[in-house]
């Protein structure tokens, strides 16, 4: 177990004008669970695989447990990789898989079948160990190569979008399994993910990153509650916050024809104003905010719960309601203004 921190960390690639990642600095504590997310081509992958020693940087210094390793080879890092294709070896059952890295480190037989033991153990996958990965289903594959990770016995573990190739049930099931893993290790990781849902549920902080820029670093939850960006309000969500180009002056906000008073100052102008759909109800309550006559061009039945899409003049809101409740062709939201977040033409945080 390892902090690993990042200094300055830049990659241009050959006959590109744009960073692919931008004079980023981070520091993973110890025992910590950080997770990149970001869309793609955001840099999230190319700097995994800078930790990892796969890319070589352009500037800056990487260190792991207070050692300097950008200019080390993988091998010399103390770290283990687990991949979104597997990469397991098809003429090798799952063992000897697991065993392989540690043979080529030269190992003792005796250690290395312990070693696999307990990493099968705590994986519950003993029953698999001498069948190839032909024999495995996606989630057996995965927990093979995670197994692999773990007999190594890392400062770190990166994972590079581990989940993206199972489906929608196994990807929360391995999801868990994860963040369960990891915790009990208590090893430093770091994960990469498209998926902010993932990143949301999995991380102890989250990086958000855009065009090779960190835009906010934080807890899930803060980062959620407070996003520091347009960008970040829009990424971070499912379904995403709801951004409003609006005018405003004399703290009152005017969108669609409509006004809604602001519960603050505001600088006259244009600005984006962020709304999450959890925020915007059907019903009215004490000290809502009311815009009306929004025509109603989809609804989305999730069980429990509906999406509502609708249209004001050329906005459009996405509002979470229960389901069950009456619904016409227009409908009427409320919201509280206290819940409005504020940001500038250029995308910053008011």
């Amino acid at each position: 177990m390892a902090e690993v921190s990042l200094r300055g960390v830049s990659k241009t690639y050959k006959g590109s004008t744009a960073p692919a990642v931008d004079d980023v600095s981070l520091s993973i504590v110890d025992g910590e669970f950080l997770v990149l997310v970001g869309p793609s081509g955001c840099g999230k992958s190319t700097l995994l695989r800078m930790v990892a020693g796969l890319e070589a940087l352009s500037s800056g210094e990487i260190a792991i447990g207070g050692r300097r390793v950008d200019g080390l080879d993988p091998a010399e890092r103390d770290i283990a990789m687990v991949f979104q294709n597997y990469a397991l070896y098809p003429h090798m059952t799952a063992r000897d898989n697991m065993a392989y890295g540690l043979k080529n480190r030269g190992f003792g037989r005796a250690e290395i079948a312990a070693r696999v033991e307990v990493a099968a153990r705590i994986l519950q996958i003993e029953p698999y160990l001498d069948r190839k990965p032909r024999q495995l289903s996606g989630g057996q594959r995965q927990r093979i190569a995670m197994g692999r990770a773990i007999v190594r016995e890392p400062a770190a573990f990166l994972f590079d979008e581990p989940l993206s190739n199972l489906d929608a049930k196994l990807r929360v099931d391995m999801r868990g399994e994860i963040k369960s893993l990891q915790k009990a290790l208590g090893v430093t990781s770091i994960y990469v993910t498209h998926d902010q849902v993932e990143a949301m549920t999995l991380a102890d902080r989250v990086v958000v990153l855009n065009e090779g820029k960190v835009e906010q670093v934080g807890a899930p939850l803060d980062v959620y509650r407070r996003p520091a960006s347009a960008f970040v309000a829009g990424f971070i969500g499912s379904p995403a916050m709801n951004l409003l180009q609006v005018t405003a002056s004399d703290c009152a906000i005017h969108v669609g024809g409509q006004t809604l008073r602001g519960s603050g100052a505001l600088p006259d102008g244009a600005l984006t104003v962020g709304l999450r759909p959890e925020d915007l109800r059907l019903a009215t309550f004490e000290g809502a905010a009311r815009l009306e006559g929004l025509r109603v061009t989809l609804v989305e039945e999730l069980g429990a719960e509906r999406l509502v899409h609708m249209r004001l003049a050329d906005t459009r809101l996405v509002a979470s309601a229960p389901s069950g409740e009456p619904l016409g062709d227009t409908a009427a939201v409320y919201l509280d203004p206290r819940k409005l977040h504020f940001f500038a033409t250029s995308g910053e945080r008011i």
